[in-house]
């Protein structure tokens, strides 16, 4: 990718036109690091390092990020059979005129695409979709603190009723 690219990409702040709504994700700019744990089927759990680095881009009228596990420092370069691998980013835009986000997620390396939307639910950030299945998912970032926060997968195909918790990253903000 060319470096020419970065400084036309990325803002030093949110648009003021929508400061206020955009520190929903806005508040999470900067680099983060901690661990993934995995829920798997069986019951089993699985635990990894991670680092996600989040920043102002387009103006400031978005927020993207890169979330990446293994961390960088424990990645054995290739993929392995099995192995959780992320290597991917999300782009936030927020819609003024409905009062809602527009998320996509990207990681070529599964390939996985997401389309979705989020929203402030209390002192929650909820985001939602439909995978081809028909499962409804949500990414849910809570536990939000100015130097921590917790985010949950998790899927549901009974409407709701009940979650399935599929993954949670345990992360703390870095200097």
């Amino acid at each position: 990718m060319s470096r020419e690219l970065f400084p036309v990409l990325s803002s030093e702040g949110p648009a003021a036109d929508r400061a206020e709504k955009m520190m929903v994700y806005g508040r999470f700019v900067g680099a983060w690091a901690g661990r993934v744990v995995r829920h798997l089927p069986d019951g089993k759990t699985v635990e990894d390092s991670c680092e996600i680095h989040f920043g102002w881009v387009l103006e400031g009228r978005a927020v993207q990020d890169v979330w990446i596990v293994p961390a960088r420092g424990n990645r054995s370069g290739g993929v392995r059979p099995g192995e959780y691998n992320l290597y991917g980013t999300t782009l936030r835009v927020f819609d003024p005129k409905n009062d809602v986000w527009h998320i996509t997620w990207i990681n070529p390396i599964t390939p996985t695409h997401c389309r979705m939307t989020g929203r402030q639910i209390g002192d929650e950030i909820v985001q939602e979709y439909i995978t081809d299945e028909g499962m409804r998912c949500q990414w849910v970032f809570t536990d939000i603190a100015p130097d921590s926060f917790h985010w949950i997968g998790r899927g549901t195909i009974d409407g709701g009723k009940t979650w399935k918790v599929q993954t949670e990253f345990f992360v703390r903000r870095t200097a």
